[in-house]
This record gives structure tokens, C-alpha cells and sequence, in this order.
């Protein structure tokens, strides 16, 4: 009678079996087809990189010189506002990062609705930011509150959406080409912010003070607004009313940005890192994540080379301004590099796929040394000028695209290493931007102290030469040490391109492992 049993049993597992086969290959089918980004899908990723990008480089280049020679606030108040400024935005990452990993899913996902819901009210404080209130006090207060709120706000999207690489696709190579696409946006959105910003301020000079006399009296703003009530008033207007100008305009493509994101992404909730609705413990998820060496070592080494172009990027206009001498030319020979940056992203893209992410970062970043050298040794000349910007260009252009392209490669180690600790993507992403930001904070307050101490004059047509030598260092000697340093890290960095590729191996095998289980409950359900 069991004989009879086991051949019946034999028996109709064998007419089920090609059934189940059959069954089984459409399910593997199909989850490969979703596993795949379409062009549009990528396309809709990468512009939601953009406003970020747009804000920033905004921010980055102009709202320094905007401080001080429109708003006309000391050097010293200048500085505290970058300085807390960055420094609250460095803090609001891993705070931001706490409440992600404690959001529980819903219909929209579980990031999407930080990046839709904080839209309107990063895009009311980033214009408030650039808007010169009509106080006798207070002015300060003003600019250090609305840019604050903006950084928290603008945080509150772009955690969220550099975490979301992690849920478009389980797939490396399908990622690697959607951060791919996101660099090239991000890029766009830099020349964006800079043509935006640059021309439409452009469009009017700004009025400086050129009887020297004034400058041994005092720097205070005070002084400063009595030249203005018998001088340049008018222009000085025009100057603050192309600024509110070029604020609504990049306001307006950050709403549009976001509304692209949203209609064209998914965010995948059958990723492998989420298996339950449970949110993860995020302090055990940040012991983790400190004691992973890799991500130690790619963030040591990004920490300095990063600080070294915000470096240039917050002192650049000044260079130009007082030390080059192009007043008139700075936005467009900042154009020029960001240009040159948008041009070389795929450069870089096949140079990273062809001799590998590390070997990536020593020539892409290396490459700038020189251009930084020749930029201050050669006499001042605008031709010159324009080849050293489309030549450092190309090395910004790498290090753009280098720290986001290796973070899921340390991720993806991470998750071999913890297999059942999942969840820490926002983790990783919000304390390597945490990092950055509180070093270009203090970099850029001490920059612009360092600028007081040497004596800068706010709206001077000219500036005193000890203040022209500070910001050669700072644009050069400062920057070009603080490149070797970061690359002399990364010799410590331990994921080359033949662990990438065994760790990219062993994670296919892991997720086969798991598909074929979940294929071996289901074939088991229907025997049953």
C-alpha cells in the first residue's frame, strides 16, 4: 500500500512538475523585465538630482560675494552665516537619515513622500534666502534663519533621493547606469545654476566704492550705506532685484524637477533589503555602518578631496573678481567650467568601466593639480584664463561622479558582510554627505575670516594685496594639498575593481539563493 502511495505521489508530481517548470520560468521572466530601467525611467531618476545641484551651485559660487557686496554685511557676519549655515546642513543629514530609516512604508513608498512633501517649502525658504530685507537689525538673523530652513528642507529631498538608488533596481549594472545618468543631470544642473545665476546677475553691475579714502575709515555696513544714499542707489537695486529674479526661476525648476520624479519613478518595495514593515534599528544600523573599513576609508578619502574643490568653488568668484580682475567675466568663466564638466561625464563614465572606479579617482582627480598651479602662477591673462577652466572642468567632472558610483560598491560589501542586517542605505549615504558639509562649513567659514583678517573692504572696486594673496592660497596652494592628502587615503581603500567584481558575483549568487527559495514555497504551496 505505501508502494502504491509513493508511486502516486511520483506519479502526479511528475504531471505537475513541467507545469511548475514552465510556471517558474514566466516568474524568473518576469522579475528580470522589472529588474530593468527603461530609458525614461532613467531619464526621470536623473532629473530629480538636479535642483539639488542647482540650489547648491548657486549657493556655492555666488552667496558669498552676495553677502558681502549686496547685502553689504562684514566679513564676520558673512562668515558665521556660511559657516553655521553648512554646518546645520551637516547635521540635518544624519537627522534626516533617523527619520527615513523610522518611516514605515506607504502607497507612495517610503522616501518619495520626503522628496514631494518638503518641495514647496525648500522652494519659499531658497527665495527668502536671496532677498534683502528692508531692516535697520536683524539682517543677520534674517539670512542665517532662511538658510538654514533651506538647507533642512533640501535635505529632506536629497537624502531620501540618493538613498532611492538603492531601490530603483537590484541590479549593480542597472544602477551604475542610472548613477550614471543622474551624474550627467547633476552636472547639467550645475551649469544650469551657474548660467541661471550668472547671467541674470550679470545682466547689471554691481556698484563698488573706488575713492580709496573710504577704506581707512571703516568696514562696517553702516559706513557703507551712507556712500549708497547719494550713490549707485539705483543700481544697487537692479543688483538685488536680479538676484529675487534668478531665485524664482531656479525655484520654478525645482518644483518641476520634483513633479518629474515623482510621475516617472517607482520606488521597488520588493527589494531584498526590505523584508518587513518593521523599520530598522537605526543606532545598531549606525555601529554598523562605522565599523565597515571600506566605508571608513571611501569616505576619508572624499572628505579631503571634496573640501578641496568647495574650497574653489566658494572663493572662485572672488579669485576672478579681485585677484584675476574679470569682474565682468567671472560667471561666464564659471559657465565654462561647469560646461566642460558636462561634456566629460561619459569620459569618465567609460574610463571607470574600462581601468576601474579606483584607478578613476587618482587620474580624474589628479588632473586638476596643475590647472590649479597655472591659475595663479601665470599672469593674469582671460584667454589663459578660459583653457585652465575647460581643463580643470574634466577633473570636477570626476569628482562629481566617483563618490556616488562607489557607495553602492561599499554597500553591496556591507550587505555580504551583514546579510541579515538590511535597510542602512540611507545610513551610508546621509553620513558620507554629513561629513563633507560640516568640513565645507568650517573650510568656507574660515575662509571668509581669513579674508576679514586680510583686510577686505566690502564693495571695493579693488582690493588690498594682502587680501589678493589670500585668495590665491585659497583657490590654489589650499586645495592642491588637501587633493594629495585625500589621495594618498585612498591607497587604504580596499575595494578594487577584482573584489568588486567577486563581490557583485557573490551578491548574484546570494539573490538566486532567495529567489530560489521563495520559488521552492511556492512550488511547495502548489503541490499542496
Amino acid at each position: 500500500m505505501a508502494k502504491g502511495e509513493g508511486a502516486e505521489s511520483a506519479s502526479s508530481t511528475g504531471l505537475l512538475q513541467p507545469g511548475l517548470l514552465q510556471q517558474d520560468e514566466l516568474r524568473h521572466a518576469k522579475k528580470e523585465s522589472r529588474e530593468k530601467l527603461s530609458v525614461c525611467n532613467k531619464l526621470c531618476y536623473a532629473v530629480g538630482g538636479a535642483p539639488y545641484q542647482i540650489t547648491g551651485c548657486a549657493l556655492g559660487f555666488f552667496l558669498q560675494i552676495y553677502l558681502l557686496d549686496v547685502a553689504q554685511l562684514d566679513p564676520f557676519y558673512a562668515s558665521i552665516i556660511l559657516f553655521v549655515g553648512r554646518a546645520w546642513d551637516a547635521i540635518t543629514d544624519p537627522m534626516v537619515g533617523f527619520f527615513i530609516s523610522k518611516t514605515p512604508w506607504s502607497r507612495l513608498g517610503r522616501l518619495m513622500p520626503w522628496i514631494i512633501f518638503s518641495t514647496p517649502f525648500a522652494v519659499i525658504s531658497y527665495f527668502l534666502v536671496w532677498f534683502v530685507p528692508d531692516l535697520s537689525s536683524g539682517q543677520v538673523m534674517w539670512y542665517l534663519l532662511f538658510y538654514c530652513m533651506f538647507q533642512t528642507l533640501v535635505t529632506c529631498f536629497h537624502v531620501p533621493y540618493s538613498a532611492l538608488t538603492m531601490f530603483i533596481s537590484r541590479e549593480q549594472s542597472e544602477r551604475d547606469s542610472a548613477t550614471a545618468y543622474r551624474m550627467t543631470m547633476e552636472v547639467l544642473g550645475t551649469v544650469l545654476g551657474t548660467a541661471i545665476q550668472g547671467q541674470i546677475v550679470g545682466q547689471v553691475d554691481t556698484p563698488c566704492i573706488q575713492d580709496s579714502r573710504l577704506f581707512g575709515v571703516t568696514n562696517s555696513s553702516v559706513a557703507v550705506e551712507e556712500v549708497n544714499v547719494t550713490r549707485d542707489t539705483g543700481s544697487l537695486t537692479d543688483t538685488r532685484n536680479a538676484y529675487m529674479m534668478a531665485a524664482g526661476v531656479i525655484g520654478g525648476i525645482y518644483i518641476l524637477c520634483a513633479i518629474v520624479l515623482f510621475l516617472g519613478v517607482r520606488e521597488k518595495r520588493d527589494a531584498s533589503e526590505l523584508q518587513s514593515d518593521e523599520p530598522v534599528s537605526f543606532f545598531q544600523g549606525l555601529k554598523l555602518v562605522m565599523k565597515h573599513g571600506a566605508y571608513i576609508k571611501l569616505i576619508a578619502g572624499f572628505l579631503f578631496t571634496s573640501l578641496a574643490f568647495m574650497l574653489l568653488e566658494g572663493n572662485f568668484a572672488l579669485f576672478c573678481t579681485y585677484t584675476l580682475g574679470f569682474r565682468n567675466e567671472f560667471q561666464n568663466i564659471l559657465l565654462a567650467i561647469m560646461l566642460s564638466a558636462t561634456l566629460t561625464i561619459p569620459l569618465w563614465q567609460w574610463f571607470l568601466m574600462r581601468f576601474g572606479k579606483k584607478t578613476a579617482v587618482y587620474v580624474g582627480i589628479s588632473s586638476a593639480i596643475p590647472f590649479l598651479i597655472m591659475v595663479v602662477v601665470l599672469e593674469s591673462n582671460l584667454i589663459v584664463t578660459y583653457v585652465v577652466a575647460v581643463a580643470a572642468g574634466i577633473s570636477v567632472a570626476a569628482a562629481f561622479l566617483l563618490p556616488w558610483s562607489m557607495l553602492p560598491d561599499v554597500i553591496d560589501d556591507f550587505n555580504l558582510q551583514h546579510p541579515d542586517s538590511r535597510g542602512h542605505e540611507a545610513i551610508f549615504f546621509s553620513f558620507y554627505v554629513f561629513f563633507t558639509k560640516f568640513a565645507s562649513g568650517v573650510s568656507l567659514g574660515i575662509s571668509t575670516l581669513s579674508l576679514d583678517f586680510a583686510g577686505y573692504k566690502t564693495r571695493g572696486c579693488s582690493q588690498p594685496e594682502e587680501v589678493k594673496f589670500t585668495l590665491k592660497m585659497l583657490v590654489s596652494a589650499a586645495p592642491v594639498g588637501l587633493i594629495l592628502l585625500g589621495l594618498l587615503l585612498f591607497k587604504l581603500y580596499p575595494i578594487d575593481e577584482d573584489k568588486r567584481k567577486k563581490n557583485k558575483k557573490a551578491l548574484q549568487e546570494l539573490r538566486e539563493e532567495e529567489n530560489s527559495s521563495d520559488s521552492d514555497s511556492t512550488e511547495l504551496a502548489s503541490i499542496v
